[in-house]
């Protein structure tokens, strides 16, 4: 085994960053076999570097790929184009990527040009629809051609990739290492913001909201937002906690509908130390986050997903999370089942975490040694 194996790290958005940190320190770890080096593309600003601050990463170059108003092709150009320069500097022996953003496929095509080893983190997840997420679903798809080394969080994951004909030897069933993330956080003492202590303080339900997708801008949007007003209507000690996105499509709807409501906690984003603490603080979550559906299981807490359809499944089928869209009546009707029959909540509540147990990072740096033994 060549020493030391030189792995970059890249990555631009904060769930990439939160699920990459576990990595980082992994493979800094002894015996030390690998010179471990990270970049950021900066395709999330502010809520990306809250959590290098949080994990103590300091990466080694920025790129710093975003622009006002750029388009998806714009920010994929830009990505490929920085990617290459970088790796013509750097040469790496093993590029890791994570999910499906564009910084992930556009990333791997980069260091695919340059006859690069790719490793994907959270490999295997699909819906079957490429315009559900959009761009994600083709994101995912595209670097699995592209990926020598294929992290599958589960064995569904893995199944989907041998069905699409991948090399078997190069799928490695890990676990998710946003559950390594999660337990590094709870480990450490936190109290919440006094706005989000008080929100969440007393008795009643209290709900945590967050919806950003793409697919979800504008008419999404307005219709949960009208379904956490029925709630609060139907429960009058119920309140819900809101980090409201930064992206504009997403924040003045969700200001025209919610605020002002004496029991709606308008919020700015929230770091992801307060924003576990917030989710173990809740009794339920509405959210489209792909994130929130690893996290909540293991936190105990229901969650019904926002969205049509998601590269989750082994949520729903374990029970610890509901698809209902963003049907006002859907997401009324199952959010109030879950606030007034104590029974269908220990069901969710009490289902196993289908996303593994905290060992993601380790089994990842155990088959990048043996790919390179």
């Amino acid at each position: 085994m060549p020493l030391p194996i030189k792995v970059l790290l890249l990555f631009g958005t904060r769930p990439e960053a939160i699920k990459m940190a576990p990595l980082v320190r992994a493979l800094e770890k002894p015996p030390r076999r690998f010179r471990v080096e990270t970049v950021v593309t900066g395709q999330h600003r502010e809520m990306l570097d809250q959590v290098l601050e949080l994990f103590a990463i300091h990466p080694e170059e920025d790129l710093a790929v975003m622009r006002p108003g750029q388009d998806l092709a714009a920010l994929t150009a830009r990505v490929v184009e920085g990617v290459d320069a970088l790796l013509a500097r750097r040469r790496p022996d093993l590029v890791l990527v994570q999910g499906d953003t564009t910084t992930t496929f556009a990333a791997a095509l980069a260091a695919f040009y340059r006859h690069i080893p790719v490793g994907h983190v959270e490999a295997g997840l699909r819906t079957g629809d490429l315009a559900h997420p959009f761009p994600e679903e083709a994101n995912r798809l595209m670097t699995t051609r592209l990926a020598a080394l294929h992290f599958a969080p589960t064995e569904w994951a893995r199944d989907n990739l041998l069905g699409e004909g991948v090399d078997p030897s190069t799928v490695h069933v890990t676990g998710n290492t946003v559950v390594d993330a999660l337990h590094a956080i709870l480990e450490r003492p936190h109290r919440l913001p006094a706005p989000l202590e008080a929100a969440f303080a007393g008795r009643g339900p209290r709900l945590l909201l967050t919806c950003h997708r793409r697919e979800n801008h504008g008419p999404g949007v307005a219709a949960v937002c009208q379904a956490v007003e029925t709630l609060l209507a139907r429960h009058p000690r119920a309140r819900v906690v809101v980090p409201v996105h930064l992206n504009p499509a997403v924040a003045k709807v969700v200001r025209e509908r919610l605020d002002g409501h004496p029991r709606a906690h308008l919020v700015p984003p929230l770091d992801y130390l307060d924003f576990v603490h917030a989710m173990r603080a809740s009794d339920l979550i509405l959210s489209d986050s792909g994130g929130v559906q690893e996290e909540a299981p293991a936190l105990g807490r229901p969650v019904l997903v926002l969205r049509e359809t998601t590269e989750r499944p082994e949520a729903v089928a374990a029970g610890t999370a509901r698809l209902v869209g963003c049907d006002p009546e859907r997401i009324v009707a199952e959010a109030h089942r879950l606030l007034t029959d104590p029974a269908a909540y220990r069901a969710m509540a009490r289902a196993a975490n289908p996303f593994g147990d905290g060992r993601a990072a380790s089994r990842i740096r155990t088959h990048i040694e043996r790919f390179f033994a």
